[in-house]
Order: structure tokens, then sequence, then C-alpha cells
């Protein structure tokens, strides 16, 4: 009676194993879907694949201009603020480009090189900007990405999506998958090991 229980619990004990394994494999796999079809895009579009040397050559504010819309956004959240523009001498071709925050920044505003985040409060604003202004005055050599086939002229600050943050994006659903299989072939090892020894 005893040895019945004792095979009844340890059936229900690698049935909810096995299905903690194949859920942990599923998840994973959505994971993976849901970083393809987001992150992997932006990432594989931007031309900005380089590493160089920008040295600043003017920082200027110019007069307020509006954030333009995004697509798919609504009219509240166009918002005033300081134009900031950083002119910068690139180590890898010499020329003088317009230096952008990332891919983002010169999508919806090419007239800046830095757009804030909305802000009720326009002094923050107005701060922020001539605060990043002096840093780029103080630190003037600094690295930057260009485009290497040349489509692209200006160079961006820092990627959305650097190759470092791609691989750390697909490290958990790579831990979970691993993870899932392992509890997998340990029931089905179990299980192996039962039949084998009841045979015996």
């Amino acid at each position: 009676m005893l040895g019945k229980k004792l095979v009844t619990a340890q059936k229900r004990g690698e049935t909810r194993a096995l299905c903690l394994g194949l859920g942990m494999v599923a998840c994973s796999m959505m994971m993976y879907f849901f970083i393809g079809i987001t992150i992997v895009p932006f990432y594989t579009k931007s031309v900005w694949t380089t590493e160089t040397v920008c040295k600043v050559l003017k920082a200027n504010i110019k007069d307020q201009v509006f954030c333009p819309n995004s697509k798919g956004s609504e009219d509240e959240e166009i918002f005033p603020y300081p134009c900031l523009q950083v002119w910068v001498n690139v180590t890898a071709s010499g020329q003088e480009v317009m230096l952008y925050q990332t891919e983002d920044t010169l999508e919806r505003n090419p007239k800046c090189s830095y757009i804030p985040d909305k802000l009720e409060n326009s002094k923050e604003v107005k701060a922020r900007i001539e605060r990043i202004a002096s840093n780029f005055k103080k630190y003037q050599t600094f690295p930057c990405y260009y485009d290497p086939g040349g489509t692209q002229t200006n160079v961006i600050l820092s990627r959305l999506y650097p190759l470092k943050g791609l691989l750390f994006a697909f490290l958990w659903p790579t831990l979970m998958f691993t993870g899932g299989c392992l509890i997998i072939v340990l029931v089905k090892i179990s299980q192996y090991v039962s039949v084998l020894s009841a045979w015996q």
C-alpha cells in the first residue's frame, strides 16, 4: 500500500516537473519571438555600426522648437524645448557633421541633437539642455558611431540597441530555455531509471 502511494506521488511529481519544463520552454520561445519582432529589426536597420572618436567643434542652443509628432502619437505630446545643436569632427572621415543622441533623435527631429523627455516644468527642460551643452564643451572628445557605408553623414552618440544590449535581451530566454530542457531531460532520465529498476 505504501509502495503504491510512493509510486503515485512520484508520478505526480514527474508530471508537474515535466509541465514546468515544457512551460519554461514555451515561455522562452515566446520571448524569443517578441525580441525578434521588436528589438532585432531596430538593431539590423541601424546603419551607425562603427565606433569612432568625435571632437566637439561647437555646441549651440537655438530658439525653442516644437517636438514633432511621431507616428501614432497625439497632439498633446507636442511640446516646445530649446534646440541643442552639436557639431563634431569625426576622426574616421575628418568631416564636420551634426551629432544626434540616438537614431530615434534624427528620425523625430533632424534639426536638434537632443530631444528631452516631456516635462511640465519648462525651466527643468532648459536647465537640462544647458547642462548637456556645458558637458559637451567640457568633455570635447568622446566615442560616437558613424555609418561606414556613407548613406548617413551624421553621427550618433549612442545606439538604441547596441550589441551588448541585444545579447543581454537574449540572455534571459536562453537561460529559461536551458533550464526547461534540463528539467525535461532529468524527468526522462528519472522515468527511465524507474522503469529499468522495476524491470530488474
